[in-house]
């Protein structure tokens, strides 16, 4: 009978440990686990993500280097359409444009400045100048404009003919593009 009790006496205290066990297991540990769960499962999607951005800013330096083959180009796009709409600039490069053409700025209209209604953040600044001199120098200012790295579109051009041995006189309407 003693051994019997012993038996018994050691299967309770052993169930007993099983069940405090399991008891201990399912109210600590169990929500440490899904807490570790969770948080191997957020530091797999940052590890994604930072991959992702690792990618992005790798194509964006491949973007970069590629861009720098064509350099030239956009600086010609650059000064075709300057950032800024500095009027002094342009009188400035219209003055020289007519002076090496052979031509004598003699007047220069108020100028007006607006949005673009073609183009998005592009501003047109509409300006009329009245030139004298020689037809010939004329004809080379007005290729010039067109052929300059500026944006500039001749709107209007009109000129009267010249009185004995005086020079043309010569007005253009010009438009001038910036960003």
């Amino acid at each position: 009978m003693e051994k019997l009790n012993i038996q018994i006496v050691f299967l309770v205290v052993v169930s007993s440990v099983i069940i405090l066990s399991l008891l201990f297991a399912s109210l600590v540990c169990w929500p440490k686990y899904l807490n570790l769960a969770d948080l191997q499962n957020s530091v797999k999607a940052k590890e994604q993500e930072i991959s992702w951005q690792k990618e992005y800013f790798l194509n964006l330096d491949r973007i970069k280097n590629e861009l720098k083959n064509y350099e030239q180009e956009l600086l010609s796009v650059e000064s075709a359409l300057p950032r800024d709409s500095s009027v002094p600039a342009l009188l400035n490069f219209l003055q020289i444009a007519a002076s090496q053409s052979g031509l004598i700025l003699k007047e220069i209209s108020p100028f007006t400045v607006a949005s673009s209604e073609d183009i998005a953040n592009v501003k047109e600044i509409q300006m009329s100048f009245v030139f004298e001199g020689l037809y010939s120098s004329f004809k080379n200012l007005v290729l010039g404009l067109e052929n300059s790295a500026r944006f500039i579109d001749v709107e209007n051009i009109s000129f009267a003919s010249p009185k004995e041995k005086s020079p043309f006189t010569f007005n253009i309407r010009v438009k001038v593009y910036s960003y």
